[in-house]
C-alpha cells in the first residue's frame, strides 16, 4: 500500500536523481519547483491505482465498502443482488356489520410501523380478516402478534384491528458480506446438471430466502428435499416457501421428484444469574446478550447441529456488566442442545436475573 507523503517524496528524488549534477536542482531551484507539482500528482496517481485493488476483486470491494463495483463483479457470473422484501401477514378488523374495509387501507403499529391492506373485505359477524403487506421492506416490519392496533386514516364503521398472528417475510436488501458470500459458493461449488450445488444456488437466489440444506435421494431414487430458511434465518412464511418453490421449478431440470419445506423454529430459552457491575442496569445486559444471542444462532442456522452451551456461556460473560455468572441453562439443562436436520435454532425466552 502506498502512503501519500513516502510517494511523492520517492518520486521526487527518483526524478532528482535524473537531472545532471552540474544542474541546481536544491528546494528553492527553478528546477525542483518544475518538478514538485509532478511529483504531487504522480504520486496520487500511484494511491489511486492501488486503491483500483479494493475495487476490482470481489473480496476486496466487499470489504471496503465498494458495493457497486462488488455487483459488477457478481453481474459477470450472472448474479445480481436480491432486492429487499415487504412484511406479510393478516389483521383482524372489528366493526359496524356489513362496513366495507377498502384495499389500500393503512393501519399501524404505535411505533409507527405501517401496513396497507391488500385485498377489500366488509365486516361479518363484528369481524373481517385480511391480508396486509408492510409499507417498506426490512426486518423491522416482522413483528409479534398483537402489535398492529391503529388505524391513522379512519375508516367508518370501523372500531378497531390487531394482528392475531405474527408478521414475517421481511427483509433487508442483501448485503455486501451476503452477495459475496453467494458468489463464493457458485464459484466455489460448481453446480451441473441439478446437483446438490445448484439446488442451494438457485434457493439463494431467492429474495428473502437465508439459508438452505439439500436431501438428495430423501424418499428413493429421484426425489430431492429442500429445507430452507429466511434471510433472518427463521421458519418461511407460506409466501416465501411458494416463491421458493416457483423459482426452482422453474429452472431445474425435468425427471426429479422435489419437495419443499421451511425448517421448523427449535425455540431456545436460557436462563442464567449473574454478578453485575452496577454501572450497568439489568435491562442494559439482556438487550447486550440477547443481541449476541441472537447474532450466535442465526450463524448456525442450518449449518452446526447443536447449540452449544459453552459458547453460549461465553457470551453472557463477554456481555458488558457482566462479571461473573451462574445457574446458566438452556431449555432447562446444562448440555448441548441438538438440531434436527430440518430444525432451526430461535430465540425463545432470555431469563437473566441481575440482582
Amino acid at each position: 500500500m502506498y502512503s501519500e507523503n513516502n510517494t511523492e517524496d520517492i518520486i521526487k528524488q527518483r526524478m532528482i536523481g535524473n537531472i545532471p549534477s552540474d544542474i541546481d536542482s536544491s528546494e528553492g531551484s527553478f528546477i525542483y519547483d518544475a518538478i514538485a507539482p509532478v511529483g504531487t500528482e504522480m504520486a496520487q496517481a500511484y494511491i489511486s491505482l492501488d486503491e483500483v485493488l479494493n475495487m476490482v476483486f470481489a473480496i476486496n470491494a466487499a470489504e471496503n465498502g465498494y458495493s457497486s463495483y462488488l455487483d459488477l463483479k457478481c453481474s459477470e457470473f450472472g448474479m445480481t443482488r436480491k432486492s429487499g422484501v415487504n412484511a406479510t401477514g393478516q389483521v383482524t378488523f372489528s366493526g359496524a356489520e356489513t362496513t366495507p374495509i377498502p384495499s389500500g387501507s393503512l393501519i399501524q403499529t404505535a411505533g409507527g410501523l405501517q401496513y396497507v391492506t391488500t385485498a377489500g373485505a366488509v365486516i361479518t359477524g363484528g369481524v373481517a380478516t385480511v391480508n396486509v403487506q408492510a409499507s417498506d421492506i426490512g426486518s423491522d416490519y416482522n413483528i409479534p402478534a398483537g402489535i398492529i392496533t391503529q388505524i391513522p386514516v379512519s375508516i367508518p364503521g370501523i372500531t378497531a384491528v390487531n394482528n392475531i398472528n405474527p408478521i414475517t417475510g421481511g427483509a433487508e436488501v442483501e448485503s455486501d458480506d451476503a452477495l459475496l458470500q453467494r458468489l463464493l459458493l457458485q464459484v466455489q461449488n460448481p453446480a451441473t446438471s441439478g446437483n446438490s450445488a445448484h439446488y442451494i444456488q438457485w434457493a439463494l437466489s431467492v429474495a428473502g430466502i437465508g439459508a438452505a440444506t439439500v436431501f438428495p435421494t430423501w424418499s428413493g431414487a429421484g426425489t430431492v428435499k429442500i429445507c430452507a430458511v429466511d434471510s433472518n434465518m427463521q421458519p418461511l412464511s407460506s409466501a416465501l416457501l411458494t416463491a421458493l418453490s416457483n423459482y426452482i421449478e422453474s429452472q431445474r431440470p425435468i425427471g426429479a421428484t422435489v419437495s419443499y419445506e421451511s425448517a421448523t423454529a427449535l425455540p431456545i430459552n436460557v436462563v442464567a444469574n449473574v454478578t453485575r457491575n452496577t454501572a450497568y442496569s439489568q435491562a442494559q445486559i439482556v438487550t447486550a446478550f440477547t443481541n449476541a444471542f441472537v447474532n450466535y444462532l442465526k450463524g448456525i442456522a442450518l449449518k452446526q447441529n447443536y447449540v452449544s452451551y459453552a459458547i453460549i456461556g461465553s457470551l453472557l460473560l463477554a456481555t458488558p456488566g457482566v462479571t461473573d455468572y451462574s445457574g446458566l441453562t438452556i431449555n432447562g439443562g446444562s448440555v448441548n442442545i441438538t438440531i434436527g436436520t430440518e430444525q432451526v435454532a430461535t430465540l425463545g425466552t432470555v431469563t437473566v436475573n441481575a440482582p
